[in-house]
């Protein structure tokens, strides 16, 4: 079964992300606390942890949040979702919204690695439902928006 194995916020922006015991996903915001929450499409980052296992390969070092993600997951092929599609994540609920992203080019672990696997891998969302997710939270594809 596909479940959350972290959850990780930055309370300022340029700072890592560090492993919390949990986070409060709020509408049109995104979450509480973190750094780049906000009224936008990239409210909250995931990465599957067989991505971020794959890079332990070059840096064994690796922690939770090290790509900047908010929540790491296990079991599910993140990656090749579409967008919109809607995943429950413990009592919440969130839409991706993009696939990947620009990785900065002072970005550490491509510096260290050669290579970094956000930008390919990672996929950013937004909350539909609020609630709180915790590591070991269910995670579950509920469907594609509906078209309106």
């Amino acid at each position: 079964m596909a479940h959350v194995t972290s959850v990780n916020i930055s309370e300022k922006k340029g700072t890592a992300k560090h492993e919390v015991p949990e986070i409060q996903l709020r509408l049109r915001h995104g979450i509480v606390g973190d750094a780049h929450a906000g009224d936008w499409h990239r409210q909250i980052s995931l990465l599957a942890e067989e991505s971020v296992d794959r890079m332990r390969g070059l840096l064994p070092q690796l922690k939770p949040g090290a790509f900047a993600e908010n929540i790491n997951t296990s079991g599910i092929a993140l990656k090749s979702l579409p967008i919109g599609t809607r995943l429950r994540i413990g009592e919440t609920e969130v839409e991706v919204t993009q696939i990947g992203k620009e990785c900065h080019n002072d970005c550490a672990i491509k510096k260290a690695a050669g290579q970094c696997v956000m930008p390919t891998e990672g996929i950013f969302a937004v909350v539909v439902r609020e609630g709180t997710v915790r590591a070991g939270d269910p995670i579950e594809i509920t469907g594609e928006e509906e078209a309106t």
